[in-house]
């Protein structure tokens, strides 16, 4: 089988079949043999009865006991030999199976590496969950009839041959039978492609959903909309069932076909062979010899509609397959080199420019605009941004990502040590994590945990609280020390004391180097070099904190909330107000707002009251 670390190859993705017939190129020498195998396995079934006639033609009707004797031996050694012969194909079409699944695997894996942060832009969760937990293993499922349906063939060719030594008619009603079950069994085929592929993809969209439900369910709870969310999946899981029904309809006459056809075959040629006996065509040997072939052929039948079902069903999978091949990355054409000397950033869809060496706040009517332009100066999306004056998209990626760094509330973390996620491959020691980690003001994460740094994490943080996990993202994007650090609400979902401590210990934390949050929060805003104000996505006002406060009602309105109740004076109160000192009434109610939702997804709440 293919190794973990061996490359997979280059699939086959003009089509789902060509990609199955890829999967059996790859190991042409285990497929070939698992056939051969299976071929000769089959044709000993059919030398069963064969030799069963030669000892009731030869030694039981003529009393000769040496004959019969003889015959009988050779059918116990035949049986046993074909024995072991199944074990192995048995053996040899399991490693095909995990081979292809294996294969399938890494190359997948692989594909969603090199998509990297294009891949959720393109695909949803859902999709990707399914192809991984269903398509795979139905794909290799489908590899290991290639065995039995070499096999089958073989036998059906041999059976036809032996019939003709004994009946012609009988040999011509088995070699027209195969080809009409083929025109009977054909539409079913195709038919089952199609509800097929419906099933999957509805059961792509309901396994995203899921995946919705699982990571906001508390927050639908606060916000009362879980009784909606459960109306629409149910809706949706209703459609799935049904599709579900469609597609076991179909493949239930298969399998009844696989079953009554072979079944109905054998009537047909048993009852013509013993008329033939009746009238002295054939003996009682020949008689019993055409019984066993047909019997021999039930299977040989019944695998051909097994085939058909489970190719059908694998081109399906592996059609899904390609198409998410299909994806293509985030182009890099780059060729230029990035500044020397750090230099600003320029967005001129938007206006943001973000100067080197400060700290810059971009705070906006709508989350989403400030995520585009995050986005587009990190290059995770077709850019018409400049750095230096040097457009995004002339230098090669791999320079931007070495010194621009997206630090995304939302982004993953991976199972395993805390030390391991906040370092990741980099290594750093322990007094360069221990600073992260205050500058994070995660102190009391790591002394709340059993073994501290070396307490193992859930995956996505799952043993974490809301503010917690965010804290820990924040961290690690410290401690890589990017040249340039765009963060998106690294403080979104913690209390207004921790956010305003993070706030200071940000700042001295990156002091020097260019840094843009994006935030609508005054404890944040105030320890900022420069805000930039966005409405529709685009620069509305450029100024600090207090100046803005003091000049723009609709940021004053956007940074307070109830700015229509205080007015001015409340507006100039909180933008006296240093970010450790005293609170306003509007920084006091932004703070129990943000209380109220601890403990649950507090990043979607935060937005959803917004």
């Amino acid at each position: 089988m293919i190794d973990a670390y061996e490359d997979p190859g280059v699939p086959d993705r003009r089509s789902g079949a060509r990609y199955l017939w890829w999967l059996v190129r790859q190991q042409a020498g285990r497929s070939a043999l698992g056939s051969l195998i299976s071929c000769v396995w089959m044709v000993l079934l059919a030398a069963t009865p064969y030799m069963l006639s030669r000892a009731i033609d030869e030694g039981l009707q003529p009393g000769d006991h040496r004959a019969l004797v003889g015959w009988s031996a050779g059918l116990f050694g035949v049986g046993a030999f074909n024995a072991w012969l199944s074990i192995m194909r048995h053996r040899t079409m399991t490693r095909v199976r995990m081979d292809a699944n294996f294969r399938t695997v890494k190359v997948v894996m692989g594909h969603a590496v090199r998509l990297g942060a294009a891949l959720p832009r393109r695909v949803g969760a859902g999709e990707v969950v399914t192809i991984g937990v269903g398509d795979v293993n139905t794909i290799s499922s489908s590899l290991t009839v290639i065995g039995p349906g070499a096999g089958a063939l073989a036998a059906y060719l041999v059976v036809a041959g032996l019939l003709f030594a004994v009946s012609v008619p009988i040999a011509t009603v088995v070699l027209l039978g195969m080809p009409l079950m083929a025109v009977l069994v054909g539409p079913l085929l195709r038919r089952l492609q199609g509800t097929e592929a419906e099933y999957r993809e509805r059961q792509g969209v309901l396994t995203a959903r899921i995946a919705d439900l699982a990571s906001g369910l508390r927050v639908l709870n606060g916000l009362g909309g879980k009784g909606l969310v459960a109306d629409a999946f149910h809706r949706d899981s209703q459609r799935l069932r049904a599709q579900g029904y469609r597609v076991g309809s179909v493949t239930s006459w298969l399998q009844a076909l696989g079953v009554g056809l072979p079944t109905l075959f054998l009537a047909v040629v048993t009852w013509l062979a013993a008329r033939l006996a009746a009238q002295g065509a054939i003996t009682v040997g020949e008689l019993v010899s055409v019984y066993g072939y047909v019997t021999v052929l039930v299977r040989p039948v019944s695998y051909f509609v097994d085939w058909g079902y489970e190719v059908s069903r694998g081109v399906v999978a592996a059609r899904r397959v390609i198409r998410f091949l299909d994806l293509e990355p985030l182009p890099d054409h780059g060729t230029r080199d990035a500044p020397a000397e750090p230099s600003a950033l320029h967005d001129p869809e938007s206006g943001v420019r973000v100067l080197p060496g400060r700290l810059t706040a971009l705070a906006g009517d709508r989350p989403a605009d400030t995520a585009l332009v995050v986005d587009r100066l990190g290059r995770y999306m077709p850019t018409a941004a400049t750095w230096g004056g040097i457009p995004l998209d002339e230098i090669p990626l791999a320079r931007v990502r070495e010194r621009i760094l997206v630090a995304d509330h939302e982004a993953d973390l991976f199972a395993g040590r805390l030390r391991d996620l906040l370092g990741g491959p980099a290594e750093p020691s322990d007094a360069q994590i221990a600073a992260a980690v205050r500058a994070a003001v995660a102190d009391d994460i790591v002394q709340g945990l059993p073994d501290g740094l070396d307490s193992a994490v859930d995956a996505q943080g799952r043993n974490l609280s809301g503010g917690q996990r965010q804290r820990v993202r924040l961290a690690r994007a410290l401690l890589a020390d990017a040249e340039i650090l765009l963060a998106v609400e690294p403080t979104s979902a913690l209390d207004a004391h921790t956010e305003a401590r993070v706030a200071q210990r940000l700042r001295e934390a990156r002091e020097g180097r260019t840094t843009l949050v994006t935030t609508t929060s005054p404890l944040v805003l105030d320890h900022a070099d420069t805000v930039i104000h966005l409405v529709d996505g685009k620069v509305n006002a450029t100024g600090t904190h207090r100046d803005l406060l003091a000049a723009e009602p609709g940021y004053r309105a956007l940074v307070a909330r109830d700015a229509g109740e205080d007015g001015d004076e409340a507006g100039e109160a909180r933008a006296g107000a240093s970010a450790e000192g005293a609170k306003t009434k509007t920084e006091k109610q932004a703070e129990r707002r943000v209380e109220a939702s601890a403990g649950t997804d507090e990043v979607a709440a935060e937005e959803a009251v917004r």
